[in-house]
Formats: C-alpha cells, sequence, structure tokens
C-alpha cells in the first residue's frame, strides 16, 4: 500500500489501561521497542515488556509533580522528526534522538472531573498538556507516525497491526491525525467552556459533532446532517 510504514518503536502515556493489553501483547510479539514513564512503564512491564524510561532518554527524572514527563526535545524530536529530510535526520544522530513510529496517549479525564464536582485546584491538575502536545506532534507528522488518542479507538487498531503485520499505511495514519485532532479540538473547548463558566463570560464554544447523515435536507436533492444529542 502506499506509504506503508511498519512500527519499530512505541511511545505510550496514558490515564486508563484498561483494554490495552491485546495491543500491546502485539507490539511485544512483534519486537517493538517501548518507550513509556511512571504508571504507564508500569504497566507495560507487568504485561513482560521491556521498556526504555522516558528519563533515560532526556536524562531528566518527572518533575514538579508530574506536570512535566515528556516535554523534551528528545521526545518530540523522535515525533515530529521527517523520515525522508537529510536534515532531520542529521540532527537526530547528532543529539542521538530515537525514531518513534506510534503515540498512544489516553488524555487526563478533564470532563469527568468538572462533572464530579471537584475542586478548582483538582480540576487544573487534570488539564493535560504533556499528552495533548504528544497527540498534535504526532498527527502533524502521519506521514511517519500513527497516533492513537482515544480508548475507543484500540479495537480497530489491533485489527490493522494485525493484518498489516505491525504497519500502517498513510490512509491509516492520516485517519488517526484527523481524529487525533478532533480529540484535540474537543478537550480544549470543554478547557475553555470550564473557564468562560464565571461572571466573566463572554463567549461559549460548541463541539458538534455528527450524529447522523440525513437522507436530504429540506428539499430532496439537499444533503443534511444532524447535529448534537
Amino acid at each position: 500500500m502506499s506509504g506503508e510504514k511498519r512500527i519499530q518503536s512505541a511511545l505510550l502515556s496514558v490515564y486508563h489501561k484498561d483494554n490495552l493489553d491485546s495491543i500491546v501483547y502485539k507490539l511485544k510479539d512483534l519486537g517493538v521497542t517501548f518507550y513509556s514513564t511512571g504508571g504507564t512503564q508500569e504497566f507495560l512491564e507487568s504485561l513482560g515488556c521491556k521498556v526504555i524510561p522516558v528519563e533515560d532518554v532526556t536524562s531528566y527524572p518527572s518533575i514538579l509533580g508530574g506536570r512535566v514527563k515528556t516535554l523534551h526535545p528528545k521526545i518530540f524530536g523522535g515525533i515530529l522528526a521527517r523520515r525522508d529530510n537529510t536534515s532531520d535526520i542529521s540532527q537526530m544522530q547528532e543529539y542521538t534522538i530515537p525514531e518513534i513510529d506510534l503515540v498512544i496517549v489516553d488524555l487526563y479525564p478533564f470532563v469527568e472531573t468538572v462533572a464530579s464536582g471537584a475542586s478548582d485546584e483538582a480540576i487544573i491538575e487534570k488539564i493535560d498538556i504533556g499528552g495533548i502536545s504528544l497527540i498534535r506532534g504526532a498527527a502533524k507528522n502521519f506521514n511517519d507516525v500513527l497516533i492513537v488518542s482515544s480508548r475507543e479507538q484500540y479495537d480497530d487498531v489491533y485489527e490493522i497491526l494485525k493484518e498489516k503485520d505491525c504497519s500502517t499505511d498513510l490512509s491509516d495514519r492520516r485517519r488517526y491525525a484527523k481524529e487525533g485532532f478532533q480529540m484535540s479540538s474537543s478537550y480544549d473547548t470543554a478547557i475553555h467552556n470550564y473557564f468562560a463558566d464565571d461572571v466573566y463570560q463572554s463567549t461559549q464554544s460548541f463541539d458538534l459533532l455528527p450524529k447522523k447523515v440525513l437522507r436530504y435536507g429540506e428539499n430532496p436533492h439537499q444533503a443534511a446532517t444532524f447535529y448534537g444529542d
């Protein structure tokens, strides 16, 4: 297939670990190199995976109470580097930056934390910074990298890995990039609306995903889509 690439390395940083096992085992069986941090690293190791801690790559530990873990040039360089760009490849070699072909991220549950009635402090800590940056970086470089940004994608990703022997084609990566940017947009919309819900509120953002394509619009020759709940 056009633009087919084999996954040789993966960075996993997830809040929820459920339903990820099948993907991890498939990647492990195919000899993929794992990079990870904290709880996700422990989860991978519990499944028998050999993991390279992100701090071994960056030479920095997780700092500021976990607020900074993956935000480092050696991580984002490995995600954003263009594999067909000789200058990028040269700089990766110069600065010992590993290529990262797959990024699996599950963002902090901001919406759920707001809905729970948690304190403002607790809600602020559930604003994901590293995760959303990983999604955007990997989605931007979909030519070389597959981004998995939601638990709802796990079954589909597993089928792709199984069917294509841990390879993806350009259409796969572009589709998941689109979904990654949608995830980023929805997440930022929720954060904006949380901050807008005060005495200084002047705007409200809406994230309307297509719910159903209708047979026609006001007239039979017109297209229409129903949005919302």
